[in-house]
């Protein structure tokens, strides 16, 4: 009997050791293939949801600073636009050039002055603009206010316009009124592109514009 009690008890020992082994098993398989997969998917959640989080901050940021922004794009489109209408209009220094001498010669129409020649100064680059001169010789002017008044009609015209260079004559100083000389005339065209190495640039070469007028 006692030896029957022993297998009996010893049997039972071994069924409890073997279900702890199952159910430690099945322990592990649940942490690897439950608990640890739903904790990852937690954690990617929760990094996406935080990037979505902070997309849609730098969008109301966006939508709370978009009236200031539009308002600053037109401010500066607008500004642009100006700057456009006063520069001389063309694609080459030829044609700005040509250009000038026609404001030019109304200018001096307009106050009786006679050109009496046109010659175009080599182009200077002044980025983002290209500077185009004209140099113009005109006849003895008698009234010397009208040299003065050209001048001002110049430097205030529509177009960006300067008198950048002066080379007058007063026949007698005592009686300035007789002046005849130079002036050189200075406007502002859109600049380009420098040209690559060993290309010179289309149109920067010098050259006469108009000949006499």
């Amino acid at each position: 009997m006692k030896k029957w009690g022993l297998l009996k008890k010893g049997s039972v020992s071994q069924k409890r050791l073997l279900w702890g082994g199952v159910g430690l098993g099945m322990a592990v398989v649940f942490l690897f293939f439950v608990v640890f997969p739903m904790a990852e998917e937690a954690k990617r959640m929760s990094n996406e949801i935080a990037l979505r989080q902070r997309s849609i901050r730098r969008a109301e940021d966006f939508l709370r600073n978009r009236k200031g922004i539009e308002d600053e794009l037109v401010r500066a489109q607008k500004r642009d636009e100006e700057i456009q209408k006063r520069l001389l209009l063309g694609e080459t220094p030829q044609v700005g050039a040509a250009a000038l001498q026609e404001i030019a010669r109304k200018l001096g129409d307009k106050n009786g002055i006679v050109i009496r020649s046109f010659r175009m100064v080599e182009p200077k680059e002044s980025v983002p603009f290209r500077k185009v001169s004209v140099q113009i010789d005109f006849n003895p002017v008698n009234n010397l206010l009208s040299v003065g008044q050209f001048i001002n009609d110049v430097e205030n015209h529509e177009k960006k316009l300067m008198i950048t260079e002066m080379d007058l004559l007063v026949f007698n100083v005592r009686m300035p009124n007789n002046i005849q000389g130079s002036l050189v005339v200075t406007g502002l065209m859109n600049g380009t592109k420098a040209p690559e190495k060993g290309t010179p640039e289309k149109g920067n070469e010098k050259g006469k514009v108009g000949g006499k007028a």
